[in-house]
């Protein structure tokens, strides 16, 4: 196994563009890889590009009329067939949707083959982590599910089990439906309750009958403690059972306090020990650390979403960035050029990451403490745990 990390990145992948209207700016992905050349990043993981994914790669998950569909959508944007959601509000058809989304879906897929040939120990592939798409339909921003693919062409290259860990505010609706009753992949998504947050699923109590389907609802205005303790009372403990044989994590930013479309307040500071968490957990638990870090949401596309994914490709390359480091002027001079914006400082919230493990007690009447029991009780039985 190699000691190297691999950083997935082609230029192209800017040319998934929903319109200048859109809250997914491709601008949070060339600013990102911006700023992780400015720290010299770029050094510390290999650069490389992977081929779009081709039809058959796509049919692993999605159907064949629906890559049909989003084919004919990209050729004459006008004539989208909105019963496969494209030409929606949330996914405007656009010309060359299908190669740009295909090119986003290939850096995942061979981000995940890198890392099960054992070319690389780990891999990030930030633009992607498109959790929403369905076998036959687009949602969410996301046209093909790059997340569900690469878990698929992990099956199909041998893979027995595969986990995969999602802490986008939203639920990761997309990949479980991909591998529900599938045993082989665990799918455990910490998300805001849908009872307020699209797509409306995560429910703790949906599972299936073996437990691989794991969903941590947590309430609005959920900030670190509560957020990094929901985690860390529910994801070790069920990656040490399930003994996956590689870790696939999902980073959407937006947790983050600033996020113009959620409601949790989770900072920086803890969306960098989650990263930090997922790395160390796949060291412990997966044989060799193999670890495929993908993006996902993030929609404060200046002050959040580069600086979460720089510092998760440089924990991911063994090179992590300091959260007092001032930022690179360069940087800065770059943000101000492409959005008349004024660049964030320092690499940090100023937030000290603070949790309470479960075992130091449950308190009934906490909100929080409820989401994690629910949850808990939901799977744990069915995975031999004690709730």
């Amino acid at each position: 196994m190699s000691g190297r990390a691999l950083l997935m990145w082609d230029d192209a992948v800017t040319a998934y563009d929903f319109g200048p209207s859109h809250p997914m700016d491709p601008v949070r992905l060339s600013l990102t890889m911006g700023l992780v050349r400015a720290y010299g990043l770029d050094k510390a993981l290999d650069v490389v590009a992977a081929p779009a994914a081709g039809d058959s790669t796509l049919r692993l998950v999605h159907r064949e009329d629906y890559v049909a569909a989003v084919r004919a959508a990209s050729a004459d944007p006008a004539r989208a067939d909105q019963s496969y959601g494209l030409g929606t509000v949330d996914d405007p058809a656009f010309a060359g949707m299908h190669e740009a989304s295909a090119l986003i879906a290939g850096q995942s897929v061979g981000a995940a083959e890198a890392v099960w040939r054992g070319d690389a120990a780990h891999a990030v592939n930030f633009a992607g982590g498109l959790h929403h798409a369905m076998p036959g339909g687009a949602a969410g921003f996301c046209i093909y599910n790059d997340a569900a693919l690469a878990i698929a062409r992990l099956l199909e290259l041998g893979a027995e089990r595969v986990a995969y860990v999602d802490v986008d505010v939203h639920h990761g609706d997309g990949v479980q439906a991909a591998f529900w009753d599938d045993p082989r992949v665990l799918t455990i998504s910490l998300h805001e309750h849908p009872r307020l947050l699209f797509p409306g699923t995560g429910w703790p109590e949906e599972t299936d009958a073996d437990g691989t389907a794991v969903n941590v609802a947590l309430p609005a205005g959920t900030g670190d403690e509560g957020w990094l303790r929901a985690f860390h009372s529910v994801v070790p403990e069920l990656l040490a059972e399930f003994r996956p044989q590689v870790l696939v994590s999902q980073h959407g930013a937006d947790t983050h306090f600033e996020d113009p479309l959620a409601h949790l307040a989770v900072s920086l500071d803890a969306q960098r020990a989650v990263q930090e968490a997922c790395h160390a957990l796949a060291h412990e638990h997966v044989a060799g650390g193999k670890w495929v870090a993908l993006g996902g949401g993030g929609y404060a596309v200046v002050d959040v979403v580069p600086r979460s994914w720089t510092h998760l490709v440089g924990v991911a390359g063994h090179a992590p960035v300091s959260p007092e480091s001032v930022i690179p002027s360069s940087w800065r001079d770059e943000v101000f050029a492409r959005t008349r914006q004024l660049g964030p400082g320092r690499m940090t919230d100023g937030r000290a990451v603070l949790w309470r493990d479960w075992e130091s007690g449950y308190d009934p009447a906490d909100r929080l403490d409820q989401a994690i029991l629910a949850t808990r009780r939901a799977v744990y039985p069915l995975r031999g745990l004690l709730a």
